[in-house]
This record gives structure tokens, C-alpha cells and sequence, in this order.
């Protein structure tokens, strides 16, 4: 079951982290979720992957591309999944 492209690390109750699931969803993307570490100093799984401890983060293996911030994260799925994609235009 992880054989899901994208890897979303993230807390349970999180608005940010909820906002990057919704955006999940609504391109109907596959993914793993991986619940880390409420406590911000001992999330050194998050650490190893994204180089920060701070969630949510992603990483897409379809493009190779790794980051955190919800923000960044949703505009880079808008423009890699969304109707901004190459050849999204219909």
C-alpha cells in the first residue's frame, strides 16, 4: 500500500497539513500519509527526507521533487497536477 508516488508527511489536526490534503485530493493523487512526531525537535524522520522538521512536506516521485510549507506545496501541485500542467489544456 506504499506504493503511492507521493509521500505526505504531516500531523493529525493540522490546518496546514489539511490544506495540502484537500489539494491531494482534489487532483485525485495517490499518496502515503505518514503521521509524524507532534513534538517539532524529535521529527527527525521529516529531517532526513525534506531537510527541515516542519510539516507539512512532500515528496513526489513521479518528479523527484521534495518540500515543505503548504503554500509552496499547493501552488507546485496546481502547477504540476492542475490545469497549469503541460498538456492540461483540453
Amino acid at each position: 500500500m506504499s506504493d503511492a508516488p507521493i509521500t505526505f508527511y504531516r500531523l493529525q489536526a493540522c490546518p496546514f497539513c489539511e490544506r495540502v490534503t484537500r489539494k491531494l485530493q482534489e487532483y485525485d493523487l495517490d499518496y502515503d500519509s505518514r503521521f509524524v512526531e507532534p513534538m517539532h525537535s524529535q521529527r527527525n524522520v521529516v529531517k532526513r527526507v525534506s531537510g527541515k522538521r516542519s510539516v507539512p512536506a512532500v515528496v513526489d516521485e513521479n518528479t523527484g521533487v521534495t518540500m515543505s510549507e503548504s503554500g509552496n506545496i499547493v501552488e507546485y501541485l496546481d502547477r504540476t497536477y492542475g490545469d497549469g500542467a503541460a498538456g492540461g489544456e483540453a
